[in-house]
């Protein structure tokens, strides 16, 4: 069996493509991991009640702004639905 195409230039070229979009991907992935367990940490900070369903929901974001537009809320909510809905302040 000839496997020498997995040497080739192109196959080199697609492995580290797809390293790239990886490694992309997941720093991605860790910034909005990162900016909800933000979220969640200034909330239990302040007192605000969390639900296990909008702890759910922070924590399965991925969208960095809308994160981040909840962590700004996040400082003067006096409840979650106030991040959400924008209600804060």
């Amino acid at each position: 069996m000839d496997l020498s195409w997995f040497q080739s230039q192109t196959a080199q070229q697609l492995r580290a493509e797809g390293e790239t979009k990886g490694w992309t991907r997941g720093r991605a992935e860790g910034r909005a991991e990162g900016r909800a367990e933000a979220v969640l940490v200034l909330l239990g900070h302040r007192g605000v009640e969390v639900s296990e369903e909008d702890r759910e929901r922070i924590a399965g974001c991925w969208d960095l702004d809308t994160l981040h537009v909840w962590l700004t809320r996040a400082v003067t909510a006096a409840s979650t639905a106030e991040i959400f809905d924008g209600a804060a302040g």
